[in-house]
């Protein structure tokens, strides 16, 4: 079908992350830790083409090609790359922060002027008469019903809150449905007075056809492609790329009385190069990875996609999937 790499990209988008900008030398703590909560899947494994952060080779020419090219596209996204690395609760200041931390890390030993603001006009001379005021224009606004009804390929829009601003990072695909796949106009993301915004396809639209699921968006993306509904790009450069897929399962013993987790590559590697995982989020050695449901909660392991861009933890048994082995009884006869 047309939308072949609506799921990788989706994956990719939220681990992307940002662009560089200026160096400063007043920000690397502050930009650590928005690094670390935002940007460090991708920076640190170079997944979907993402400078390594200490590459300063591949920093390079993106630091050369300017202060203000790297602000626009570090706020507003570019090619896979999300807008503010797939937070768009970030603010300009921390996107700039963290960019400037990577730059730092990375080679960017001069600093690079952020973007001057524009220079405040002359103030005009008096004129010689007094003159009505000139009313000012009005606010833009949100597209009206009948606009929004006329737009094309478009399904209605359902009446739905905006996301509450109190929503957990992690926990946002545990969203009520009526606050999931909203259209663009209404999904905080776009600008719902921009004529462009109403030529997008809405989600509820383009998801029609695929096998629905319990969490996240509501589509089962894995029968989605067992079934040949959709067929994604491995590789964003090169079509004919096909991803090498690891069928094998990891079972992890847990402690007390919940099923044991198990692990499928396969599902995973459908979608992942193994350097998306290994080693930076996993390290693959038996007994080296310490795993626990704060740590997954708390966005590490597991929560590195989990929570963000796959099905959140609200589904214990689609991961605790072997049942323990009963324990056997020894009758001690005295």
């Amino acid at each position: 079908m047309k939308n072949q790499n609506m799921l990788r990209t989706v994956l990719l988008l939220a681990m992307t992350a940002l662009m560089p900008i200026a160096v400063s030398a007043a920000e690397p703590a502050s930009g650590k830790a928005i690094y670390d909560s935002n940007c460090i899947a991708c920076h640190s494994t170079g997944a979907a083409g993402a400078p390594k952060l200490g590459d300063s080779a591949a920093w390079a020419p993106r630091i050369k090609t300017g202060a203000a090219a790297l602000l626009a596209n570090s706020i507003k996204g570019k090619g896979v790359m999300p807008a503010r690395g797939g937070n768009p609760k970030l603010t300009d200041a921390e996107v700039q922060a963290a960019v400037n931390y990577m730059i730092g890390q990375s080679g960017g030993t001069e600093k690079t002027a952020t973007p001057a603001p524009a220079p405040a006009a002359a103030k005009p001379a008096a004129p010689a008469a007094p003159v009505a005021a000139k009313p000012a224009a009005p606010a833009p606004t949100a597209p009206t019903a009948a606009v929004v009804a006329a737009a094309p390929q478009l399904a209605p829009a359902p009446v739905a809150a905006a996301p509450a601003a109190s929503v957990n990072t992690f926990n946002r695909l545990m969203r009520p449905a009526a606050q999931r796949n909203l259209p663009p106009w209404e999904d905080g993301i776009h600008d719902p007075a921009s004529e462009g915004t109403l030529s997008l396809q809405a989600p509820l639209t383009a998801f029609a056809p695929l096998p629905k699921s319990n969490d996240g968006n509501r589509i089962d993306w894995v029968k989605a492609l067992n079934e040949n509904t959709i067929s994604p790009r491995f590789d964003r450069n090169d079509p004919a790329v096909n991803p090498m897929v690891m069928d094998m399962n990891i079972v992890r013993e847990v402690k007390g009385s919940m099923p044991d987790v198990v692990f499928p590559h396969k599902q995973h590697t459908q979608w992942l190069d193994c350097s998306n995982c290994h080693p930076a989020i996993f390290i693959p050695q038996k007994g080296a990875n310490q795993i626990s449901m704060a740590a997954i909660l708390l966005g590490q392991k597991c929560g590195v996609c989990h929570g963000k861009v796959a099905f959140p933890v609200s589904d214990c048994r689609r991961c605790h999937l072997k049942s323990k082995a009963p324990a056997v009884k020894v009758d001690v006869k005295q």
